[in-house]
């Protein structure tokens, strides 16, 4: 059987405790090779997974490997120019959220893809979940109508990350989170680029429709990024949308992601932390899914799953296309331009 043949891009915090040990599982992938950087870093990777091929210049990784699929999960400000070259070499990649920290360069990334004929995945985790999986059946179905109003919370126990003291719960991985990707403003860091484009990546997949424009104010952590976003959208088809994000959620407790969506027709709920998923309809014929108890955690495995598919012809689906990423990053972009300007601004 032939495998997809991968390889991992800016291999740190994440790349080392989630995307590697899960290619390593999947029997359709044949990691080839992994870059980074520190090749103190790199040789701690290469020795701890077995892996034949450690490159500290990425563009040497894709001269020589010419990989089928990338896995790119460097620092967010790097994004754009991996993705930009491991598309350019013919590869299909898997870019970790945010996909870029500019509106420029998503719709760069979406249309060289395009160009070349190529996908990109955004591990998106909850998008690639049975019920969220139907819940964008449901939306695309048209069961609420037209969709005229969108709610969309985001909370998390990450107060630690983005007040610039790192994540307690990483303290025995491999390597931990830096601070100058995850707390820098400078650097493309706070709540919004880090966390929100989780729950705006989910957005997007249930609502087919594009920011046009953001007015956006933060709450501020020691380290100067934003610990809290609370944002008004309205979207091109003239719908409106609320967006809050909040990073001090009790470390005991879990991920909240909270999505309803009025429409013509009815509602939609989704709400990853309570596991529910309904379609409530002004006719009555509403859809409520039995979702098991667990369902709802955060996992990021079946996105590289989805990539070796892509990259072997066999995916039926992408849950998670680069417009979506686009999309989510417009409206990112968007919102930090508010917080600077404190007036709205134009997607």
């Amino acid at each position: 059987m032939r495998k997809a043949r991968i390889a991992v891009l800016g291999a740190g915090w994440w790349g080392a405790h989630v995307y590697i040990p899960s290619l390593l599982d999947d029997p359709t992938v044949d990691l080839v090779a992994v870059n980074r950087r520190d090749p103190v870093a790199l040789k701690e990777i290469t020795d701890k997974f077995g892996i034949a091929q450690g490159y500290t210049d990425y563009r040497e990784l894709l001269a020589v490997e010419k990989p089928d699929g990338v896995v790119i999960v460097s620092p967010h400000t790097v994004h754009h120019e991996q993705a930009m070259a491991a598309l350019d070499a013919g590869a299909h990649v898997l870019i970790d959220k945010p996909m870029a920290t500019s509106a420029v360069q998503a719709r760069e990334i979406v249309s060289k893809a395009a160009e070349n004929g190529l996908q990109v995945v955004i591990p998106y985790g909850w998008n690639f979940k049975d019920f969220t999986r139907q819940a964008a059946d449901l939306m695309r179905a048209g069961e609420i109508g037209t969709v005229r109003h969108v709610v969309c919370q985001m909370a998390s126990p990450t107060e630690d990350l983005f007040g610039g003291q790192g994540l307690v719960e990483t303290r025995d991985h491999m390597f931990q989170p830096r601070k100058d990707t995850w707390a820098d403003p400078a650097n493309a860091g706070g709540y919004g680029w880090g966390q929100l484009s989780h729950a705006l990546g989910l957005m997007y997949a249930l609502v087919d429709d594009a920011p046009a424009e953001v007015y956006a104010i933060a709450g501020r952590s020691p380290a100067g990024v934003d610990w809290y976003d609370a944002a008004t959208l309205r979207l091109a088809s003239g719908a409106t949308a609320v967006v809050s994000g909040s990073s001090t959620v009790p470390k005991h407790c879990g991920y909240q992601v909270d999505i309803r969506i009025f429409g013509s027709e009815g509602m939609l709920l989704i709400d990853v932390e309570r596991e529910r998923m309904e379609v409530r309809r002004k006719d009555g014929r509403d859809t409520v899914l039995d979702i098991p108890k667990g369902q709802g955690a955060y996992e990021c495995i079946e996105p590289t799953q989805r990539l070796a598919q892509i990259c072997l012809g066999t995916a039926a689906r992408n849950e998670a296309p680069g417009m979506i990423g686009q999309r989510a990053v417009e409206t990112l972009d968007a919102m930090y331009r508010s917080f600077a300007s404190g007036r709205p601004e134009a997607v």
